[in-house]
């Protein structure tokens, strides 16, 4: 889910600097944000690779760069300062999408089971359909957890190798049990993320309201 967004003050304590240092949340062009735009875009590219080319192993190194370089926004953007509310907002839209398009594109495929991506799919239009309600409900963001971003780099390295690994060669044997350590590795911390966000959901919520409530002038 996305992250509340913090002041300026304390972007810049966080990182180290003094207070003001960060002050920028407001910014739309940064490098982070093109990173994840580029990353978005080369979604309907696989996707013709896969079903318009038919070149399954090109279309599984796509999907796996697009899914090992999910952390590049994210430090760049601590790195060099250039944190914003867009790409709080944009960076796990971009992992939504994109394992969205893996686990669906890879059924169609039919290179990995049904429930394996039912499972998946699931968890991600829960975790969706939450935040949506919260935000209605006028709750804050909510940091996202590193075990869901740990289950999520683990799904997006699953799914290009179930890809890969779909056949009777064997160089591919290795490469199915791969993809199912990582596969299931990735689904249950996906899943003990999401029912983390539980009680963070709440506070959230709570937090949210009582914002509101104070920001109302008294009547």
């Amino acid at each position: 889910m996305p992250s509340r967004p913090a002041g300026a003050g304390e972007v810049a304590v966080a990182a180290g600097g003094a207070p003001g240092a960060e002050d920028g949340l407001d910014r739309l062009l940064t490098v982070p944000n093109a990173v994840t735009a580029v990353r978005l875009a080369c979604v309907p590219v696989y996707l013709w690779v896969l079903f318009g080319a038919h070149d399954r192993v090109a279309a599984a190194v796509l999907l796996a760069v697009l899914g090992a370089t999910d952390w590049v926004d994210g430090f760049v953007a601590r790195r060099f300062h250039q944190v914003s509310t867009l790409g709080k907002v944009l960076d796990p839209v971009a992992d939504r999408v994109l394992i969205g398009t893996a686990v669906v594109s890879v059924l169609v495929d039919g290179a990995v089971p049904v429930w394996f991506g039912a499972a998946t799919v699931g968890r991600e239009l829960l975790v969706s359909l939450a935040v949506l309600v919260l935000a209605s409900l006028g709750a804050e963001r909510i940091d996202v957890l590193r075990v869901g971003k740990a289950g999520t780099f683990g799904l997006m390295f699953a799914y290009p190798a179930f890809l890969l690994a779909d056949g009777h060669a064997g160089w591919q044997v290795p490469i199915h049990d791969i993809a199912w350590v990582c596969g299931i590795s990735g689904l249950v911390l996906a899943w003990v993320a999401a029912a983390a966000y539980v009680p963070r959901g709440r506070r959230a919520l709570a937090r949210g309201r009582a914002g509101r409530a104070t920001a109302e002038p008294a009547g």
